[in-house]
């Protein structure tokens, strides 16, 4: 039997049914990734296997390291083949990490290939995928499609031009619908000369003056305005910590101009500012139907001589610890409510530790005004948290603390387009956690419901939810 099959990752019979029934069958909602929209539209050829499964990914390359594997095989000028040889070689030390499950799920899928990739078969795997991927069966559009993608959100700066997605809405030959998302890290830069230069770069591109708060919320609403109008429905938020410092409106705008002026703040003063403009962002969310995705607590960059050598997302990240959380999440959420301005809303918490912390604060902000079951989310397990321990631990905080049949479900947070994948991953495992509560009595063998709960975990709840 092929190691990727039906039962891969599942335990019950009723779960292979569900799986095999329903999640497999269902297309995917890809509300957050950090695919390129220039890259899909100029829908351009990869030159072999080495570049479309290596470049970029930051997941492999610490992999990698960890197996001993010189750098210059790694982000060096190694060669595609000798690349693809220091990855087979890592790939068979892999066992429990899921960079093994990735890595065959993807040359099942995509290659047809049932081999296990190790260093003994490497260069026959490596000329078996090369053969196929200067067809056009692996140009990205084509890749997209053959994964059962309808929609497509990536990252965006709040002063992009999206040129290439409205390119896209207008290409009546691609069907999968890419759309933008408002980033707006810029706005929340430590450094205040950066911050200053970004403020002077919006008031260009919207024609505005900013000389106070006001006038930067209202330049905003302007950028916000033109993700709107090209199809954009979510932000995103990435913030290493959570914590709410109030000031009054005098203050803020007192903040506002120094740091507008390049003028460091202090860490308590930094803290009331961005605590505004998450508010006032908020409130511009709300108006406009969009929903708001928070993914907090990764420290970025750690290792300084390979941040200096090799720049940002290569690798050196890690899990972030807080003191108070549950209180900063808890203000935050109350002064948006406050204001009202709490959009629906994701949150998706890096370390695990605060898994019941975030559900619990979820259920407090719970209504029916938006129209939606469950406008405040616990968003999927991330970066650190997409293994199978990772997706349970959510699942099951989730389910403790609030509503599973109400889940927006899986994302892929990926710069591949040989990602997708990862919603099987995910989805079989949804199925063997619901298929063993079966198992053991936990739940009865409705087939109607049991069938419901995960096509609305995989597909429908985002439908419904985004309204795309």
């Amino acid at each position: 039997m092929n190691f990727i099959n039906d039962h891969f990752m599942i335990e019950s019979e009723v779960g292979v049914r569900l799986y095999k029934e329903v999640a497999a069958q269902l297309p995917i909602i890809d509300y957050h990734c950090h695919l390129d929209a220039k890259e899909i539209y100029e829908n351009k050829n990869f030159d072999n296997i080495t570049q479309l499964w290596l470049a970029g990914d930051h997941y492999k390359w610490r992999a990698m390291r960890a197996n001993g594997i010189t750098e210059r095989l790694i982000t060096g000028d190694a060669t595609a083949e000798e690349k693809f040889k220091a990855w087979a070689e890592t790939v068979e030390a892999s066992f429990g990490n899921p960079l093994y499950h990735w890595t065959h799920l993807e040359l099942n899928k995509y290659f047809g290939c049932n081999e296990m990739l190790s260093s003994e078969n490497w260069q026959q795997i490596m000329q078996h995928c090369n053969q196929q991927i200067t067809t056009d069966a692996f140009k990205p559009r084509r890749l997209i499609e053959r994964s059962n993608v309808a929609v497509i959100c990536t990252t965006d700066a709040p002063l992009d031009s999206l040129e290439y997605h409205r390119l896209l809405r207008q290409d009546a030959t691609f069907k999968t619908q890419v759309l933008p998302t408002f980033r707006p890290d810029d706005l929340f830069a430590e450094n205040a000369r950066s911050f200053a230069e970004f403020t002077d770069k919006l008031a260009q591109l919207t024609g505005r003056e900013i000389h106070a708060f006001d006038d930067f919320a209202a330049a905003l609403a302007l950028r916000i305005d033109h993700f709107h109008e090209t199809g954009c429905r979510i932000s995103d938020h990435g913030p290493v910590t959570i914590e709410y410092q109030p000031a009054d409106a005098a203050s803020i705008n007192a903040l506002f101009r120094q740091k507008r002026c390049g003028e460091a703040l202090t860490e308590y003063e930094t803290a009331q500012l961005n605590s505004a403009m998450f508010v006032m962002l908020a409130r511009e969310y709300k108006k406009r139907g969009w929903a708001m995705q928070i993914h907090f607590g990764a420290i970025r960059s750690n290792n300084t001589r390979m941040l200096q050598t090799l720049g940002i997302n290569t690798g050196f990240d890690s899990i972030a610890d807080q003191n108070h959380l549950a209180v900063g999440l808890n203000r935050l959420l109350d002064a948006m409510a406050q204001n009202d301005g709490l959009p629906k809303t994701i949150l998706y918490n890096l370390n695990a530790s605060y898994n019941d912390v975030v559900a619990t604060t979820i259920a407090n902000f719970q209504s029916g005004e938006d129209g939606v079951k469950s406008p405040m989310q616990f968003g999927s397990g991330w970066w650190f948290n997409d293994t199978r321990r990772g997706m349970e631990n959510q699942l099951n905080s989730l389910a403790d603390q609030g509503l599973l049949m109400h889940f927006v479900g899986m994302l892929t947070d990926s710069r591949s387009l040989v990602s997708y994948t990862r919603h099987d991953y995910f989805r079989r495992i949804l199925c063997n956690l619901i298929g063993g509560w079966v198992d053991r009595g936990e739940v009865p063998d409705n087939d109607r419901i049991l069938s419901q709960m995960v096509r609305n975990i995989c597909h429908d709840n985002a439908v419904n939810y985004f309204k795309f």
